[in-house]
């Protein structure tokens, strides 16, 4: 089954508050017209688009690269367009604000990269990873009824790294390549380890980019590479 078009309201969750980028104030500080919706939450009501099409195949196997053009704000129609090539953009007023590709079955990841270790992770996936989606937007029932964590969960675990090991202020999620591995039922405990393979000072601050990588129950469920401007200029 092909991916098909599909249109949502953006929302500006409030977990997401404790980057004050994601409040007025602190998107007005950065010169945005007010509060930014998290990269993370337009992310999961894009992936409606490849649950729709392949089901549940998808969240145990796929995979997905998602890069954030331009800010999405709270309130904003979001158009979610598939074009010939199978990319998926999310448009607002027809001007692009993020892009994604889905792939149904995600090639194997590469190996473990070296670099600054951080503080691993850990922590049990209650309900809330996997009503994140409908909160975000995606209406899919597909996570209640299999009980199983939505994939907005790993890259949102990879935010957790640079919100909580390297940032101080406002920061900005800029991409994510995601390779699914297996489901997480709800009720699970996960494992997360992360190092930074590359700091890079560019024209809006500085970026890192992280290799992540998730388990549970000994098991590998995500590979993330994950890029963020962690100090803005």
């Amino acid at each position: 089954m092909e991916m098909q078009p599909w249109s949502v309201t953006a929302v500006n969750l409030p977990e997401h508050a404790d980057n004050p980028i994601h409040t007025d104030e602190g998107g007005r500080a950065a010169g945005f017209p007010g509060a930014l919706v998290a990269g993370i939450t337009t992310y999961a009501a894009m992936t409606h688009l490849p649950t729709t099409a392949w089901g549940i195949e998808w969240v145990r196997s796929g995979g997905a690269f998602v890069r954030f053009r331009h800010p999405v704000l709270d309130g904003d129609l979001v158009d979610c367009v598939v074009g010939a090539d199978g990319e998926v953009t999310a448009e607002v007023d027809g001007q692009r604000r993020a892009e994604a590709t889905f792939t149904p079955h995600a090639p194997k990841p590469d190996p473990s990269r070296s670099g600054e270790e951080l503080e691993p992770i850990q922590l049990l996936l209650d309900e809330s990873w996997s009503d994140y989606g409908i909160r975000s937007g995606d209406d899919s029932p597909l996570y209640a009824a299999n009980r199983v964590a939505h994939p907005s969960a790993w890259p949102r675990i990879a935010n957790q790294f640079c919100h909580e090991q390297l940032v101080s202020g406002s920061w900005i999620h800029v991409r994510s390549r995601i390779t699914h591995l297996d489901t997480v039922e709800i009720g699970s405990h996960v494992d997360a380890t992360a190092v930074v393979v590359e700091r890079i000072d560019s024209r809006a601050g500085e970026r890192a980019v992280l290799d992540v990588r998730i388990g549970s129950d000994g098991r590998p469920v995500a590979v993330i590479e994950h890029e963020a401007i962690i100090a803005l200029a």
